[in-house]
């Protein structure tokens, strides 16, 4: 605890400084995601995704640019050019770095309202955060591809590839017909390392409902999601979860 009240934060030491920068980026991190909280809460899920992909545009333009000017690196067509140069293997590495930090952070919120609060709060944030979260996913990622407003199950086929998860588990997709596919996670990150521990299945089924049938859904409001089994649901060695995507029948 610093002890004067008066310090100037340009007048600390290199090792304070370093902490301090680190916790105004998190601060960032946080206020961004609170002006989005609070755009979906007073004007609604479309117009706060709207709003975002507007700011965030200028936003990491902007910053980058800073940073860049500060740090002395170069930029190319909007993004560091180091990024751009790096080798394919270290670009996969970095991708799937990225995807096991944010897996990490989701664990640990879980278990920062676990331990003090108990399982079924816990529970109860978790599946809240996924019905936020699996609608921006699938806007990002619809974003990102370009993918139509009507892009049915092909659409949806190639945004679960896209996710998050897919850079950390393994997944398959098997084909029924042209008008349903069953998606499959066969092996989760998080269950295989509780398997590995010998422990029971984490009770997931609650989260999942949420997390694929509302991403489904902003792919493409036609499609409906069936659960196959999800944990505690008994389920093959094969997978851990699968889930059945239907689209609706023109009239």
């Amino acid at each position: 605890m610093l002890e004067d009240k008066n310090i100037d934060p340009m007048n600390l030491n290199k090792d304070l400084k370093a902490r301090l920068i680190v916790d105004m980026l998190t601060r960032l991190v946080v206020h961004y995601g609170l002006w989005f909280t609070e755009v979906r809460h007073q004007m609604g899920m479309d117009k706060a995704l709207n709003a975002l992909e507007k700011s965030t545009k200028k936003t990491v333009s902007i910053g980058l640019k800073r940073v860049a000017d500060i740090l002395d690196f170069q930029l190319e067509d909007g993004l560091p050019k180091a990024l751009l140069d790096l080798e394919d293997d270290k670009m996969n590495a970095l991708m799937a770095g990225v995807a096991k930090n944010w897996l990490v952070n989701d664990g640990l919120w879980f278990q920062a309202v676990e331990f003090d609060h108990g399982m079924n709060d816990a529970k109860r944030c978790n599946d809240s955060c996924w019905a936020q979260f699996s609608p921006y996913e699938a806007f990002a990622i619809k974003s990102f591809l370009g993918l139509d407003e009507a892009c049915g199950l092909e659409g949806l086929k190639k945004a679960l590839n896209f996710r998050m998860y897919s850079l950390i588990n393994e997944q398959s997709i098997v084909d029924e017909s042209t008008q349903s596919f069953v998606f499959q996670m066969n092996d989760c990150r998080v269950q295989s390392a509780r398997k590995r521990k010998k422990l029971d299945d984490y009770p997931c089924k609650s989260a999942g409902l949420v997390e694929y049938t509302y991403f489904a859904r902003a792919i493409d409001k036609r499609i409906e999601t069936e659960c196959i089994g999800c944990p505690p649901d008994e389920h093959p060695n094969e997978w851990f979860c699968a889930w059945r995507f239907k689209i609706k029948k023109s009239k």
